[in-house]
């Protein structure tokens, strides 16, 4: 017959045999630090609002790679001051920049940050 030994558990935790306990060992090899998982929460933060990833592609397919905060209202049917805040917090996401000519403000995607960022995507 099998063996019925069992792997101590924390108080009032059922026990488990050592098949059981190897079957739940953990496989990763690496955990990100706080440190790292804290700006890649603000990315995820950032895009998960339907009109910011609309602005990303927007932005992202502009013939000359950037886009004039007047011309991203009409195309998202919102007003001026809530694109603009979208807009703001791509920035700070570091997703887009934002570079000021007179009193428009053009913004442009960051490439590498998009990218590590569908790259992080595709890992799973």
């Amino acid at each position: 017959m099998g063996s019925t030994a069992t792997v101590s558990a924390p108080e009032g935790s059922p026990a488990v045999s050592p098949a059981e306990a190897a079957c739940c060992t953990p496989t990763f090899t690496r955990v990100l630090t706080e440190a790292e998982a804290e700006p890649l929460a603000k990315v995820f933060k950032a895009v998960a609002d339907p009109a910011r990833i609309r602005l990303l592609s927007i932005i992202e397919n502009e013939d000359d790679g950037e886009a004039c905060v007047c011309h991203l209202t009409e195309p998202l049917g919102l007003s001026q001051p809530t694109v603009s805040h979208h807009l703001k917090i791509l920035v700070e996401a570091g997703l887009l920049t934002r570079t000021k000519r007179g009193r428009w403000s053009y913004y442009a995607v960051v490439e590498p940050a998009l990218q590590e960022f569908g790259t992080l995507l595709n890992r799973g």
